[in-house]
């Protein structure tokens, strides 16, 4: 069972504490009395009859007029006309990291949030309730108002929750049988409370944060599949030389080339027969995934900021109370825009090196698509077509959502990230791409068949997972299986991994 604190974790620790067997921490004497305080001020601010948004004045364009009288009457209204998402639920894993970097944001003692309260919402995270987050329909302005507004009135039995049904799959049921199950009562939800659970950025924070250790654990695949490309086809090991990185500075460049150097066997030298500088999808692998490791270490701590901070509106600052906009999610958004980019990059140089298999000029004269009977077979041509579709959609995906922004809410949302919209998109193009790795991995393994050559760990469990197309048949399978092959691969690799450089 993992503990969780409200440090700043990296970005794997932070997930992994949001996990199925973690538990949240109770307040702590900090905890508390920061709540108090900044409940105290909100107290003294409705006491001296100043405005106050959402809980003196309405919501949004409406903030001109008063609040409902009742407390209650006005955060259950709040949750309910922003039930407006659409869309199938993001996956549960996720669904329960945004529930849990809500009540990070919470804790952090400026939302004038009860200690009490926030245990309530605590002990049900920790008793596994998850609710059913739609994926569309928020700009995130004003933060991720719908979703984390599903969020909300699941908890308050209203909405729908994941639960793991009878066969172990994860279905969607009914929030007021899964807290009856629990034996918790729903939540009931007053103005300011409601307020600071939907105006954060939680949503499309959380799915971001998913999306980069996926793009992450890509960087890691691909640089293994290129050292093993490199061996089989007996490529010069001087691109991926100490020296090259040392002599331009870039830490992404030289932590790239010391994987692929780690994975290339002690003597390893150029065949002859290759060129002397290879292809840029070979040579310049270092530089490629190195830049994109240097973007993701660049929004991991843009991201770890974020979630541990708040994300509300107004908030408690020593004794003051601040009207402001911390839960406009551009942060986000633009790390998210950025992740999807780098994303294209791995994928891309993914499929330009399986092209490199199956051409005879440069998988080392080799037969084309590595078919042992060309003309009778066709070998790899259809994984190869489908790769480069699969990169084609990917660059459809990852256009930045953020250039795609729409005035709304009677003028008073005039500039929006629309960062959710983005990171489902990033996450469908993740899917794509993890395929295009599948796709080399296929041909590496397809190769390895070709050169004969020796095959232990994970090239042997490829080659049995892939082997020799002495006929042609269906792969998309393979394809798939290869692709969750590297992919723990690639995480195991990192989580036993030094650093960036």
């Amino acid at each position: 069972m993992t503990l969780v604190s409200t440090r700043n974790e990296r970005l794997a620790e932070l997930v992994s504490g949001a996990g199925w067997d973690a538990v949240l921490y109770p307040c702590d004497e900090r905890d508390r009395e920061r709540m108090e305080a900044s409940r105290a001020t909100l107290a003294g601010a409705i006491d001296g009859q100043a405005p106050v948004y959402g809980v003196t004045r309405g919501f949004g364009p409406l903030v001109a007029y008063a609040a409902a009288e009742s407390a209650v009457e006005q955060g259950a209204g709040l949750i309910a006309h922003l039930g407006s998402g659409q869309g199938a639920p993001l996956p549960p894993e996720v669904c329960r990291l945004i529930f849990f970097l809500r009540l990070r944001s919470m804790r952090q003692g400026y939302s004038a949030v009860s200690p009490g309260f926030w245990q309530q919402l605590a002990d049900l995270w920790n008793a596994g309730l998850t609710p059913a987050i739609p994926r569309y329909g928020t700009v995130s302005a004003s933060g991720d108002l719908q979703p984390l507004a599903h969020a909300a009135l699941a908890l308050a039995g209203k909405g729908e929750t994941w639960v793991r049904g009878d066969t172990g799959r994860w279905e969607v049921q009914p929030a007021e049988q899964a807290l009856k199950a629990l034996a918790a009562e729903p939540i009931e939800w007053a103005a300011r409370e409601a307020l600071a659970f939907v105006n954060g950025t939680s949503a499309s924070l959380g799915l971001t944060i998913v999306n980069h250790q996926h793009v992450l654990r890509m960087v890691r695949a691909v640089s293994t599949l290129t050292a093993r490309i490199a061996v089989l086809l007996g490529c010069s090991p001087e691109a991926y030389h100490a020296g090259i990185g040392e002599a331009r500075g870039q830490l992404g460049q030289m932590t790239v080339a010391r994987w692929i150097r780690a994975d290339l066997p002690g003597g390893h030298a150029r065949d002859l027969g290759r060129p002397l500088q290879e292809p840029y999808s070979l040579r310049c692998a270092p530089q490629v995934l190195g830049a994109v490791l240097d973007q993701l270490h660049a929004t991991e701590e843009i991201l770890l900021r974020e979630a541990g901070g708040c994300t509300d509106n107004p908030i408690c600052y020593e004794g003051e109370l601040l009207h402001g906009g911390n839960f406009h999610a551009m942060p986000v958004g633009l790390a998210s825009d950025q992740i999807g980019l780098c994303l294209q990059q791995v994928a891309y140089l993914a499929e330009r090196q399986l092209a490199l298999l199956c051409e005879p000029a440069t998988n080392g004269g080799l037969p084309p698509m590595l078919t042992p009977r060309p003309g009778a077979g066709s070998g790899l041509a259809g994984v190869q077509l489908s790769a480069t579709s699969f990169v084609s959609k990917i660059r459809q995906l990852v256009y930045p959502a953020s250039l795609t922004a729409l005035p709304t809410n009677g003028g008073n949302q005039d500039h929006v990230p629309m960062a959710l919209n983005g990171a489902v998109s990033v996450a469908e193009a993740v899917e794509l791409a993890w395929l295009a790795l599948g796709s080399l991995a296929v041909g590496v393994a397809q190769l390895t068949c070709r050169t004969g050559a020796a095959a232990t760990g994970l090239w042997q469990r490829l080659a049995e997972l892939s082997p020799p197309l002495e006929h042609d048949r269906p792969l998309a399978g393979e394809v798939r299986a290869a692709a969750d092959l590297v992919s723990a691969s690639a995480a195991e690799l990192l989580t036993f991994d030094d650093g960036w450089a």
